[in-house]
């Protein structure tokens, strides 16, 4: 058995998502295709413009086996630990070949991780204030490899082949090339695949069905044209508004990635910004990405600390968000051979500790915005 495996967002599962697992499926043949997918926020920063039950059932129902969620606390991360987490757990569960999405699949991925794996640790201790870490990483990677690695997916890629170079049994890798829109480009009425971000953007402005469907599972598309709200920051703002300007500076000096006085600049501008892209702007320099404000940003509005972050990765688990009658299979294989707890039923009991604690916990202000209970009573979803 060859198992293969999918890192995603699917924020939201559109039909660049599908063509993906299409193409995984076809490599996976009869054998099972693991997903690890992030839970109700996402990498970047922000929560999920739906539930992570509702985008693990239309990975399922398009060629997925099964969908486990990727805890908080690697899922909203750089792309180092982001890939880190994701590869650890998806080879605790006994994938052998990763299938990954990248803007060029002719690079040998392997051996470039492996080489920038060896670089060694001092070179990456960027001391130049005036760019943004990730720019100086890709420099250093460029001199280092000899490859400029400027877009999004091979920075990905990378990160992934990276992590992989440290594993006890590395997988292999299967690259394909993207189609359609890249990672930001903007709604183009031409493309048959949006960005995922085109199609968040167009979800805020009085979507409509026929439209959607051009671009989404049908299925999917007919449920979001009826969600009640979709998560984004212009909901979260105030809420971050308050808790910033009533949190002291110990207070905010102590979230997770609050570093080089940040707690007084967040303070002194949050209270004159009119909504959060005013505060991010407001807030960055060179120094800083927008997308480390944004995960700093909803660090704080959840009161992440680093010790909190430290205790989630002391014990990892993984819930079971669903799975097909493959996926049912070798689940009664991963019962007695995964590396790693798997969750089905989250309870009063295996709440309180590890990962699964700080998922319920932040889950609970997704909760608040959507208005559905997101883990005690919710079971794996299953897709025949």
């Amino acid at each position: 058995m060859a198992v293969s495996g999918i890192i995603a967002e699917y924020n939201p599962f559109h039909s660049g998502h599908e063509f993906l697992l299409n193409q995984a499926r076809m490599a996976a043949g009869e054998d099972p295709v693991i997903v690890i997918m992030s839970g109700n926020y996402v990498q970047r920063g922000e929560m999920a413009i739906t539930d992570k039950w509702t985008r693990a059932k239309y990975a399922l129902m398009s060629g997925a086996d099964l969908v486990f969620e990727l805890p908080f606390a690697y899922a909203v991360e750089p792309a180092d630990i982001f890939a880190e987490g994701s590869m650890e757990i998806l080879s605790k569960l006994g994938v052998e070949n990763l299938v990954f999405g990248v803007e060029d699949a002719n690079l040998n991925f392997t051996y470039l991780g492996q080489r920038i794996a060896e670089i060694p640790k001092g070179k990456m201790d960027f001391k130049d204030y005036s760019q943004t870490y990730s720019t100086q990483y890709n420099q250093m990677v460029a001199r280092e490899v000899g490859r400029e690695v400027n877009e999004p997916n091979i920075i990905l890629a990378l990160a992934y082949a990276v992590a992989n170079s440290k594993l006890k049994n590395p997988m292999t890798f299967t690259p394909i090339t993207r189609i359609g829109a890249n990672h930001d480009d903007l709604l183009s009425r031409e493309r048959v695949v949006q960005s995922a971000s085109a199609i968040r953007n167009y979800l805020l402005n009085k979507p409509d069905l026929e439209t959607l469907e051009e671009w989404l599972p049908k299925a999917e598309a007919e449920f979001l044209i009826k969600q009640n709200c979709y998560p984004n920051w212009n909901l979260l703002f105030d809420f971050l508004k308050y808790r910033i300007e009533s949190s002291s500076l110990s207070e905010l000096r102590q979230i997770y990635q609050m570093s080089e006085g940040l707690e007084f600049k967040i303070k002194h501008e949050i209270h004159s910004a009119y909504d959060f892209t005013d505060f991010l702007r407001r807030v960055k320099s060179k120094r800083y990405t927008y997308s480390r404000l944004r995960r700093l940003s909803l660090y704080t509005l959840l009161n992440i600390t680093q010790s909190d972050i430290d205790t989630a990765r002391s014990e990892i688990s993984t819930t079971l968000l669903g799975y097909s009658k493959r996926g049912r299979n070798y689940l009664k294989y991963l019962r007695k051979h995964a590396e790693i707890p798997i969750v089905s039923k989250v309870d009063q009991k295996n709440s309180k500790f590890g990962s699964l604690a700080l998922d319920v916990r932040v889950d609970r202000l997704f909760e608040q915005i959507i208005g559905v209970d997101q883990n005690f009573g919710r079971r794996p979803s299953e897709v025949k």
